[in-house]
C-alpha cells in the first residue's frame, strides 16, 4: 500500500492469499486512501469460486483472473483497463473544463444549477448594486491599433475588472464592445452589496490609472452605479446568456453616461445605501431619460 501511495502505479496486479493482510483487505485499504483510490486493480488468485469473484469486485477490483493463467490474457486485460483509465481521466477533464466555462459565462449561481442538471428560472430580486463602464474615446483608440492588438489589451483589462470584481465578491454579467456591466448580490446574497461594489469601481479606477502610468496608450473609463430590484435570467436555448433586466439596470446605464472621465456617477439612493465608508461629492440633479429627476453625485474615495 505504501509503494502505491508513492509510486501512483498505472494498475495494481493483486493476489489474494498473502501472509498478514490478504488481498480484500489490502483492496479495502487502497480505495479508502484518496492517493490510491483511483487506481484500477486485477486480482491474481487461485481462488476461483463464484464467491471469492464477487467479493473482489464487492471490494473495487475492476477484474479477476484464476491461476493458471495466460500471460497473453493478463497482458490484454491489464492493457484494456489502463485505456480505460486514460479515457475516464479524459472525460472527466473535459467535463471540468465544460464545468469552468459554464461558470464564465453565467453567474455562479445559474451555473450550478445546470451543472446538477436543474433549470434555472427567472427570478426577481428585489435588492441589488449594478455597475456600468465604458472606455472614453473607444473608437479614436482602436484605430492606432490592429484587430489582435485590440483584443489584447480589452482581454487583459478585462481579466483584471474580473479579478477586482471577485475579490469583492461581485460578478460580471457581460461585456458589449467596450462596455462592462457587473452586478453583485445575484449568486452570493449580501446586505453590503453597495459597499462591495462602490469599493470595486473605486479599485477600479485605482488600476486603470496605475497601468496607464507604465503605458502609451491610455485607456480611460466612466463608471456608473445604482442600486435596486432587477429581474435576472438565461436568454436563448441554443446560446446561453445570463441578463438583467429593470428600471435599475437602465438607471445605473445612466450614471455612466452623465459621469466625467475617469469618475464614478451614482444616484444618492446608491450613495446612501453604500453607507459611511465611502466619500462622496458633486451632489446635483440630473434628468434620467425614462425616469425623470433623479439625486446623484459622485463617488470620491474610500473613507
Amino acid at each position: 500500500v505504501e509503494i502505491a501511495r508513492k509510486a501512483h502505479p498505472d494498475l495494481i496486479l493483486l493476489d489474494i492469499m498473502m501472509p498478514g493482510m490478504d488481498g480484500y483487505e489490502t483492496l479495502k485499504v487502497l480505495k479508502a486512501d484518496g492517493a490510491t483510490a483511483d487506481i484500477p486493480v486485477i486480482f491474481l488468485s487461485a481462488l476461483n469460486q463464484i464467491e471469492d469473484k464477487v467479493r473482489g469486485f464487492e471490494c473495487g477490483a475492476v477484474d479477476y483472473v484464476s491461476k493458471p493463467f495466460q500471460k497473453e490474457e493478463v497482458i490484454a486485460r491489464v492493457t484494456t483497463h489502463i485505456h480505460l483509465r486514460e479515457a475516464r481521466r479524459a472525460i472527466e477533464a473535459e467535463r471540468q473544463k465544460s464545468e469552468r466555462l459554464l461558470h464564465t459565462i453565467l453567474p455562479q449561481r445559474v451555473a450550478d444549477e445546470l451543472k446538477n442538471g436543474r433549470t434555472s428560472e427567472p427570478e426577481l430580486f428585489d435588492d441589488v448594486s449594478i455597475f456600468f463602464s465604458d472606455f472614453v474615446d473607444f473608437t479614436e483608440n482602436s484605430r492606432s491599433l490592429t484587430a489582435k492588438e485590440l483584443i489584447g489589451e480589452l482581454n487583459d483589462i478585462y481579466t483584471a475588472l474580473d479579478d477586482i470584481m471577485e475579490a469583492n465578491g461581485c460578478e460580471r454579467i457581460k461585456t458589449i464592445g467596450d462596455a462592462y456591466m457587473a452586478v453583485c448580490s445575484i449568486s452570493n446574497r449580501t446586505a453590503d452589496h453597495a459597499a462591495r461594489i462602490a469599493r470595486a469601481a473605486v479599485e477600479v479606477l485605482k488600476y486603470l490609472k496605475e497601468r496607464n502610468a507604465r503605458n502609451t496608450l491610455q485607456w480611460k473609463i466612466r463608471i456608473g452605479l445604482h442600486c435596486g430590484p432587477i429581474v435576472g435570467g438565461i436568454v436563448g436555448t441554443k446560446k446561453y446568456l445570463y441578463d438583467i433586466f429593470g428600471e435599475s439596470v437602465n438607471v445605473a446605464s445612466r450614471m455612466e453616461s452623465h459621469a466625467e472621465t475617469m469618475c464614478v456617477c451614482c444616484t444618492q439612493q446608491f450613495a446612501k445605501a453604500a453607507g459611511a465608508g465611502f466619500t462622496f461629492c458633486n451632489e446635483r440633479k440630473a434628468h434620467v431619460k425614462g425616469v425623470g429627476e433623479m439625486g446623484i453625485c459622485n463617488l470620491s474615495g474610500i473613507v
